[in-house]
């Protein structure tokens, strides 16, 4: 870890985590005691709603067809109506435990943390968890927010005003290094503002100029994750208020890469400023989330190919938040912005690992998705997620016709496929 808190203060830090960890642990006992539980089960120990084995369709509807009809698949390859019995099932599975929105919801908590947004009603259970509860919400809002608060604006506004200091010098080798120490100590200001414990690990895959840092995504809190280890050039659409006054202070120092609304779909243009920005060795990584939206850190969703059809080199970053301590994940359909960083900043503290991965490269014959998948699957891996294969822009649109037409190919494949097969024979 390249934390700047000295040895001794990092230590305490984890002390202090161990204790709230043994505190959590003594509370979700006292929980389990005080309320009646089911056949004697812990609350979090509960099974999963629905057990799914991992089968084909072709195996399932040929053991339906064993059981409810005479005809197997193999000697009457044709339609059966026992056939409905699959698709009305998976329907209802996919209603009552599908693997996609619980992805964008937080994640349970195997031992409650005395947080109300955790559990709402376990500080009544007994006398002295609730007395534990209310000590622990006098400290988070009486104490270290105001203090997570007033770093966060010393934070945010050393950036602004020093980066627009830095951005009148000419351009060279000493403005680069003004700007890299200014975005470093004022991006740290911000991560103590969290009271954020990262541990970094395998620091010699760091990225490189003239590379692409691509990593799964949670919360916006992610960049200053990652910047506060070093230093990278931002992609993002410009915006207006508070946010646009930082992006045009923050490019004066640095080459971020910001677009207008009207370009942001423009892919041709996006690639081609991309594209130009790693073709230039001098200037910083660009950092990527792609899967666009935020994920709630226990799997990785569909990477967009944008980033990946460039042929840069990429160098994957996987981000583990451990949510006993405060939950990350940002719901944007629920909080807005400004109640998510209240919420992380009246939470206990937010820890994470952060390993960095070797870089890759697009292999001969691959293409970019295929890519995109390679470098998901080994950030998925490292950071023990479910590696998933759905679009994360699921969050807030419809399921697309061509997964719904996938099915029913499979199905006539599966039936005509058969029928060829026989005819030949």
């Amino acid at each position: 870890s390249q934390n700047f808190l000295p040895f001794i203060l990092k230590q305490k830090l984890k002390m202090n985590n161990l204790l709230l960890f043994f505190m959590f642990s003594w509370a979700t006992l006292r929980i389990e005691r005080g309320m009646s539980i089911i056949d004697s089960m812990p609350l979090w120990a509960a099974p999963a709603i629905i057990a799914r084995e991992p089968t084909s369709l072709e195996e399932e509807i040929k053991e339906i067809r064993r059981s409810g009809s005479n005809k197997d698949l193999d000697a009457a390859p044709e339609f059966e109506m026992s056939d409905i019995f699959y698709f009305a099932r998976r329907g209802v599975e996919s209603i009552m435990d599908d693997e996609v929105t619980k992805r964008f919801s937080a994640e349970e908590l195997e031992s409650w943390n005395l947080l109300t947004r955790s559990n709402y009603n376990f500080h009544y259970i007994s006398l002295r968890l609730t007395v534990l509860w209310g000590l622990g919400l006098l400290i988070r809002y009486g104490f270290l927010l105001p203090l997570r608060v007033t770093l966060a604006f010393t934070g945010v506004g050393l950036l602004v005003f020093l980066t627009s200091v830095v951005g009148l010098l000419p351009n060279g080798r000493m403005k680069n290094f003004l700007s890299e120490k200014v975005h470093l100590m004022c991006y740290r200001i911000c991560v103590r503002a969290l009271t954020a414990i990262i541990t970094y690990h395998d620091s010699e895959n760091k990225p490189k100029n003239g590379g692409i840092c691509v990593a799964n995504h949670t919360s916006p809190i992610d960049v200053i994750i990652l910047a506060s280890d070093g230093c990278y050039a931002m992609v993002g659409q410009i915006h207006g208020g508070l946010m646009g006054v930082i992006q045009r202070s923050m490019v004066k120092a640095c080459p971020h890469v910001w677009f207008e609304r009207s370009e942001v779909k423009d892919r041709h243009l996006v690639a081609k400023r991309l594209s130009d920005h790693v073709e230039d060795k001098s200037k910083l990584p660009i950092l990527i989330f792609p899967e666009g939206t935020c994920i709630n850190n226990t799997s990785v969703m569909m990477f967009k190919k944008g980033s990946f059809e460039i042929g840069a080199t990429v160098y994957p970053v996987a981000i583990k938040y451990d949510p006993r301590f405060g939950d990350a994940f940002w719901n944007s359909s629920k909080f807005g912005m400004v109640n998510y960083l209240l919420r992380m900043m009246s939470s206990w503290a937010i820890v994470c690992s952060v390993w960095y991965l070797p870089p890759m490269s697009r292999e001969e014959g691959e293409d970019a998705v295929q890519f995109a998948n390679r470098v998901k699957a080994a950030i998925a891996r490292q950071g023990g997620l479910v590696d998933l294969l759905w679009d994360g822009g699921l969050k807030r649109g419809k399921v697309k016709d061509t997964f719904k037409e996938e099915q029913q190919k499979l199905y006539s494949k599966m039936l005509v496929g058969t029928q060829e097969d026989r005819s030949r024979s």
